[in-house]
């Protein structure tokens, strides 16, 4: 049985790959850092797939504390077998322009998002490359691949995730161990609802016009863009575009963000 690790497994694009693989006979192990909200996505995934509850384990743990997600990954090993499948899930976003932006805030975000995926990574790495074999899939986000308005610190760790998988992919790929990197768009989360009370004007003009996707419409992309091996996933034609021709499609698109917000503010 192939055992899936998802830190951020206890809502949003997370669970919604815990539900795709819990169907697909997988045993699930969710790391978070609530544990009444792990408790009813366990729940949920009982009720949904009638999977065996000891078919899932939760373990709470703040990603950004190396020590915490190591202790817990180490408890999902023991209690359901090595890691065939890592899910870096966990994130948290809080946009602001930059001068308004705490130091407290800018460094929570880089190290969840970013400094959260590698403590996981680094937690079933070694034993994955001993077995030689393994999946690594980290969430980055479109922000990881241009700059917004408004999202500095978010921008900063979600880019930093894709450099950190390339050179990973480099090195992973000698010892039999799979790396693939996704650039959700908006999607429908608790997350997300909490991060539209904080964005800026200037960035909803911008990124108000796109459509959000929901959490399994992201999750079936991914789990089928992992299943054919691939290192990148895109969603939609733009996020596409950046991701395969950036420092072509970048200056365009900050061209029209450039209008598009001066015209928002009166300029």
């Amino acid at each position: 049985m192939t055992h899936v690790i998802i830190t951020g497994g206890s809502s949003g694009i997370g669970l919604a790959l815990a539900s795709l693989y819990g169907a697909r006979g997988a045993r699930l192990s969710l790391i978070a850092r609530s544990r009444v909200l792990l408790e009813q996505a366990a729940l949920k995934l009982v009720s949904k797939h009638g999977m065996s509850a000891e078919d899932i384990r939760i373990e709470t743990a703040d990603v950004a504390n190396e020590d915490e997600v190591s202790t817990a990954i180490s408890r999902c090993v023991e209690a359901g077998g090595p890691c065939d499948i890592l899910v870096t899930s966990a994130g948290i976003v809080e946009p602001a322009p930059f001068e308004a932006t705490p130091s407290l805030s800018f460094r929570r975000q880089w190290e969840t998002n970013f400094s959260g995926t590698v403590n996981a990574v680094r937690a079933v790495y070694p034993e994955m490359v001993r077995r030689r074999k393994g999946q690594i899939v980290m969430i980055s986000s479109g922000a990881g691949l241009i700059g917004i308005y408004g999202y500095s610190g978010y921008c900063a760790s979600k880019f930093a995730l894709h450099g950190f998988a390339q050179a990973l992919r480099a090195e992973a790929r000698c010892h039999g161990v799979q790396v693939t990197v996704t650039f959700p768009p908006d999607t429908e989360t608790p997350q997300f609802e909490r991060e539209l009370e904080l964005r800026p004007p200037e960035a909803a003009v911008v990124m108000g016009a796109v459509r959000p996707w929901s959490a399994e419409a992201v999750a079936k992309r991914i789990v089928e863009g992992v299943a054919r091996g691939r290192f990148e996933i895109y969603f939609g034609f733009t996020l596409l575009l950046l991701g395969r021709f950036g420092p072509a499609v970048r200056p365009l698109l900050n061209w029209w963000f450039d209008r598009v917000i001066a015209r928002s503010r009166g300029r």
